[in-house]
């Protein structure tokens, strides 16, 4: 018999260029890894330059069999080093990212140092990398970096409009009560406003580029021969089975941070992927303070406030009294940099520590962080269950407004604040969320899901068992193609 010859699988992954995309992509890439993928990972040229501008010049160098490479995204150049404006990066990915990731895989596929291209992992909004697999007869697989109610809301987008409650006739319906109006008739979510969907509905152009780019890229994501999802089937399991119900080519392996932590130590692990340079001072800081006494404040990477925000978030944190970790990018006002008061810093100088970025999982799984004051990012959200913390959400955008109320109203871990914030109302929640009866039930309620998170990453568990399958099912159909696991 004639021998079978045994090639390395080679995946290529593909994330949307923002920090919240970003790191969940690197955390499936290093598990892809650890069962004996090659692993070619593609930046933007634009996020290229700020991780090594965050890491060094030789963090990019990667290993023998994972590797960094990068496609233009069609934008005018930049060295600022802030997220880049979310609607022309929408536009432009979808626009300019085909033809010149086409030009990769051929490259890489003619490389006679790396395996050939066995898969695509892209991400749920770059669906230029489904066109691509077809064209070439890859395999390929989208990861949705979101949640899954998330999701459900963008494939639904078209519905509203067919109902005509998209788009806002003028801006007073923001302000006017329409927000408010019941939408229970999509599968999978009760008690949800029209407020609780994707914030991009909340237009009066239907050409708005963020409503058309999400409501697009979300159905082609159903086009796709498999999802993956970064969550777990306990916490969203009626919007799971809807979806399955339409498209049963789903894959939930969340949390993805913790799927990771059954990686081999190894160089990769310990790289991370953050585009800001991370402080990790402040868990020297956090090791100083009583368990559960610290309020950890961040709102992600794109979130953007008036000073006057700034300022009442600053003085509801210092009335509280609690000691608290807050995390202000330097571009986190609109237009202007983030300046506090004097006397704001003279008050809470003892108990307060201001970083500009820092390991925030690290932080948040901290035996003294009791609270996360947060934007309710889906990383974000992952993040405060696997650490077992509750949450005070104040959602800017996407579906964050989501999250925010399964946060609140399903899973039982967080309380919101009104999108005016006023000091007093920050003051008061803390307190409560610290000290008070509900705060108590929630952190409770928040155990109970980090038990559940660990339940279905370990080996057996829901998430673990469809990764496996993922593998075997999606990644490695193709005869001759093992790896080294098997």
């Amino acid at each position: 018999m004639g021998s079978v010859v045994v090639h390395k699988p080679h995946a290529v992954c593909v994330p949307f260029p923002t920090q919240g995309h970003v790191s969940p992509m690197m955390q499936l890439a290093k598990i892809l890894h650890s069962r004996g993928f090659h692993i070619t990972f593609v930046n933007t040229e634009f996020n290229h330059r700020r991780l090594l501008r965050s890491k060094g010049p030789d963090a990019l160098k990667g290993l023998n069999d994972f590797r960094f490479d990068t496609i233009p995204d069609g934008l005018p150049p930049s060295d600022h080093d802030a997220t880049q404006h979310i609607p022309s990066l929408c536009d432009a990915t979808r626009k300019n990212c085909l033809a010149p990731f086409r030009d990769l895989l051929t490259k890489l596929n003619s490389s006679s140092d790396a395996p050939q291209v066995t898969c695509i992992v892209s991400d749920g909004i770059m669906s230029f990398a489904i066109k691509a697999a077809e064209e070439l007869g890859i395999p390929e697989v989208q990861c949705w970096t979101a949640s899954a109610c998330g999701f459900m809301g963008y494939i639904h987008f078209r519905e509203l409009i067919k109902r005509g409650i998209t788009p806002l006739k003028d801006e007073s319906y923001i302000s006017n009560g329409y927000l408010d109006t019941p939408i229970d008739w999509i599968p999978g979510m009760s008690n949800i406003r029209l407020k609780d969907l994707p914030s991009f509905v909340r237009t009066t152009d239907l050409n708005d580029i963020l409503f058309d780019f999400l409501s697009e890229e979300a159905q082609n994501c159903l086009k796709a021969p498999a999802i993956i999802f970064n969550t777990f089937d306990d916490l969203e399991r009626e919007v799971l089975d809807a979806i399955e119900s339409k498209f049963p080519q789903i894959y939930t392996m969340g949390p993805l941070s913790m799927l990771g932590q059954h990686i081999p130590e190894s160089e990769m692990k310990s790289m991370r992927s953050n585009l800001w340079k991370e402080n990790s001072d402040c868990l020297a800081w956090l090791d100083e303070r009583e368990p559960k006494s610290v309020v950890y404040v961040n709102f992600g990477s794109i979130t953007v406030m008036t000073d006057q925000h700034l300022r009442e978030f600053a003085w509801g944190l210092a009335n509280s009294k609690h000691p608290f970790l807050w995390i202000i990018r330097p571009d986190v006002v609109m237009g202007d940099s983030a300046i506090l008061p004097e006397e704001f810093r003279k008050e809470t100088r003892d108990r307060s520590l201001l970083e500009s970025w820092c390991p925030q999982d690290l932080v948040l799984s901290h035996p003294s962080v009791g609270l996360f004051l947060t934007h309710c990012g889906w990383n974000s959200i992952m993040e405060s269950i696997c650490g077992g913390v509750p949450v005070i959400c104040w959602p800017f955008f996407a579906e964050q407004q989501t999250n925010c109320r399964y946060a609140c109203t399903v899973w039982g871990i967080g309380m919101e604040i009104v999108n005016d914030v006023k000091r007093e109302e920050i003051e008061i929640l803390v307190k409560e969320m610290m000290d008070g009866e509900k705060g108590k039930q929630m952190r409770a309620k928040t155990l109970e899901w980090k038990d559940k998170a660990e339940e279905a990453t370990k080996q057996g568990g829901s998430s673990y068992n469809k990764f496996d399958r993922l593998i075997k099912e999606v990644l490695l159909p193709a005869k001759g193609v093992t790896n080294d696991e098997e």
